[in-house]
């Protein structure tokens, strides 16, 4: 058993509802690819994707905004505990978490790039024969 107190069902789904409205208010940047990716889901539906296009897009989108979030929560979490002290160690593990979220941003574009692209240049070409 555990000494805290079991936070039931409603409860975990309300604390985690309250930690994503948080990372949204305090993070310029997740509010950025929250909003590239309502612009992406909907170009896809303009480009009608397919269920696995779109399945593919969700993966990518959810893994750039799990990075931003968990590179949110380190950063957080280290000001908190060396009470926003320069450490040359917290800055290295900022950085790294950070480069993680550039990754994945990367990836991301270069998914888009791939799905989009096919779409746009089969669109262009129905074009071409009108």
């Amino acid at each position: 058993m555990t000494k805290f107190k079991s936070q039931g069902f409603n409860n975990t789904f309300k604390n985690a509802r309250k930690g994503f409205n948080l990372a949204v208010r305090s993070e310029v940047n997740i509010r950025v690819h929250v909003t590239v990716a309502a612009i992406v889901l909907l170009a896809g539906f303009m480009l009608e994707f397919t269920g696995v296009e779109y399945c593919i897009l969700l993966i990518a989108i959810a893994m750039v905004i799990c990075t931003e979030m968990l590179n949110t929560a380190i950063e957080f979490a280290l000001d908190s505990i060396y009470h926003n002290r320069y450490s040359r160690m917290v800055g290295m593990a900022k950085d790294i978490s950070a480069g993680a979220v550039m990754f994945a941003t990367v990836v991301s574009i270069s998914i888009g790039v791939i799905l989009f692209g096919g779409k746009i240049i089969a669109q262009l070409d129905l074009l071409n024969y009108l």
